[in-house]
């Protein structure tokens, strides 16, 4: 005999719980908050599903991931089809609803929340879902648990998040990606340079974790940004993110809009270069350490 238990809003206070579980019988606990936190507008039909996530925040430098993941929905003609509940997740007074003014007359609420897209891939046989949102505050093993049981149920083959983070590298040189996965042939079969990183984390890292544990595919794509550019958005990043993607997945992306966008950032920053002499001084430093090495 099963018994099922459920949780209320904090694992702590369980509640329905069976006598059968003084009896040897198999008992099921269901945390009830993972499994109402995902909230559908609808399902999608999806074919050998990837997903591609980034987060907002200490795992986005420049925006760049964010930035990225957005473009593909753009382009891909993605669909909104669900959203965690920000109830349990974000503490609101860290970062703040926002007020839009609807039809220019009525107040309306926009939370922090991390939304979900799916598209069909061109070029390729298989089916896209993206997720961008704020990195959460708060329950972040619930969090990762949430996002993992939407991607089973959607049949996701693979998740793959995107982040950036700030590094001593020249401007002047293509952007550097380096990655990891739990299939060490992806890194090969990608190029990538291994990330050695130990240290603090993010949710990126802590979803990786979840999906080593859990068994769930996985693998994760950094782009390394200039320190001393304190620019956000850095659509350098995103096109280097988002071009390793495509020729990895085979997909075809018209990424014209992010190029010219990157070289008109490029300028700006010859321009804001050119004129600080220390700046101008510490790259030049920093160009000799590199032809050093």
């Amino acid at each position: 005999m099963i018994s099922f238990i459920y949780y209320s809003k904090l694992p702590n206070e369980r509640i329905g719980a069976s006598p059968l579980e003084s009896t040897g019988a198999i008992v099921v606990i269901i945390n009830k908050v993972t499994a109402d936190s995902i909230a559908y507008d609808h399902r999608p039909a999806l074919k050998n599903p990837v997903l591609i996530v980034a987060f907002a925040g200490w795992n986005d430098a420049g925006s760049a991931a964010t930035t990225a993941v957005r473009y593909l929905t753009e382009q891909l003609m993605a669909t909104k089809f669900a959203s965690i509940d920000p109830e349990e997740f974000y503490d609101f007074s860290v970062q703040r609803p926002q007020v839009r003014l609807v039809e220019g007359a009525e107040r309306e609420v926009q939370w922090p929340t991390c939304d979900f897209y799916s598209g069909a891939g061109v070029g390729v046989e298989r089916d896209f879902v993206f997720g961008v949102g704020a990195e959460p505050h708060l329950r972040w093993r619930m969090f990762c648990d949430t996002l993992l049981g939407m991607a089973r149920e959607c049949g996701i083959e693979l998740i793959v998040t995107l982040g950036a983070y700030l590094d001593e590298v020249l401007y002047t040189r293509p952007v550097p990606v380096t990655g990891f996965a739990t299939d060490h042939h992806l890194v090969r079969e990608l190029d990538l340079v291994p990330s050695r990183y130990q240290g603090p984390t993010g949710i990126v890292g802590a979803l990786g974790d979840a999906c080593r544990k859990t068994g769930m595919p996985y693998m994760s794509l950094w782009a390394a940004l200039p320190h001393y550019l304190s620019t956000s958005p850095n659509p350098r990043g995103s096109l280097a993110l988002v071009l390793r993607l495509a020729q990895w997945l085979g997909l075809r992306v018209d990424t014209s809009s992010l190029e010219r966008a990157a070289a008109e950032f490029q300028n700006k920053v010859n321009e804001l270069v050119n004129k600080d002499p220390n700046l101008s001084a510490f790259l030049r430093e920093l160009k000799k350490r590199e032809f050093e090495q």
